[in-house]
């Protein structure tokens, strides 16, 4: 039985667009895309005549026609896949808060960890691939964090569940001390000189933070691998604001600088993530529930131990 569901509201309430569903696939007639992206039926055919001629979605798996009440002839209905394609083509006021509802969107899949069976699966996975060629780096640095557990629908259900088991690690070469943490943050602040607050810090929390990384008790160390102890650093710095400014890019900084250390290189002497997933996911610490630090944690070591590429 077809049934129809609300998936995005314009901020101006003028636009609703409602999805006709099969039980599996989302379908949108061109009217609702031209109505949802504010441009006329010609541009709306050209962007989706594009789509189909570079191949970026299937036009037989994404595209119907149907009989609809009170029209003399079928009504061609187009995949969700379409749609997200048209919208990062499109540069008008309403596909920018378009694009920015899908970021959204993909960031709650994440989080929220909604993709549990197969069928949304292969919707995280078009939306990851649609998001991962934006130009905006920080959206593709999300995609590029989602995409790591997509082979895997078992971490998926896994994330879903809020538990990620632990994965492998290795043991630390190198001990990061209060001095030189501070002398990672000056140096960031060095490129920041007017901005006077960036780095201050707020009495001793950085020095707790650097301490709370080599933690133990009763002679074992809380986090023993390198990657714990990165996650964590990152996680502190973050969500502890030991500084007055520039927590962020400090807690960037400082996790780089002590993987480098340790020796967590990749054969080009990089680390083995990428700039725009770390700038991804520092901001998705930032966002996360105090609650959710176990599942942000296992995500980082998870990234950084290899254990889904």
């Amino acid at each position: 039985m077809t049934t129809a569901i609300e998936i995005f509201r314009s901020t101006d309430g003028v636009v609703t667009i409602e999805l006709r569903t099969d039980g599996e696939r989302m379908w949108v007639s061109q009217a609702q895309i031209q109505q949802l992206f504010g441009i006329d039926q010609s541009g709306v055919s050209r962007h989706i005549r594009n789509v189909f001629r570079d191949s970026e979605v299937d036009s037989e798996s994404n595209m119907q026609k149907v009989h609809i009440a009170g029209s003399d002839k079928p009504v061609t209905l187009y995949g969700l896949d379409v749609v997200l394609s048209v919208g990062y083509r499109v540069n008008s006021s309403r596909a920018i808060e378009f694009r920015r509802w899908a970021t959204d969107v993909l960031k709650r899949y994440l989080l929220e960890g909604v993709a549990t069976n197969d069928a949304r699966l292969r919707e995280l996975g078009t939306l990851v691939e649609v998001l991962s060629r934006s130009s905006d780096r920080l959206v593709a640095g999300v995609a590029e964090v989602v995409a790591r557990y997509l082979p895997s629908l078992r971490t998926l259900r896994d994330y879903d569940e809020g538990a990620i088991a632990p994965a492998p690690g290795d043991a630390p070469t190198w001990v990061l001390g209060y001095e030189e943490a501070r002398a990672v943050i000056d140096e960031v602040g060095a490129e920041f000189p007017d901005d006077t607050l960036f780095g201050g810090e707020r009495g001793d929390a950085l020095r707790g933070v650097v301490e709370t990384i080599y933690q133990g008790f009763g002679g074992v160390e809380l986090y023993p691998t390198v990657q714990e102890k990165a996650a964590n650093l990152l996680y502190l710095i973050v969500k502890d604001h030991p500084l007055t400014d520039g927590n962020k890019r400090s807690a960037a900084a400082l996790f780089v600088h002590f993987l480098a250390r340790n020796g967590q290189l990749d054969e080009r002497g990089v680390p083995r993530i990428s700039n725009n997933a770390l700038a991804a996911i520092t901001l998705m610490v930032a966002m996360s529930d105090p609650k959710e630090k176990e599942l942000m944690v296992a995500l980082l070591v998870s990234m950084l131990a290899g254990e889904v590429a």
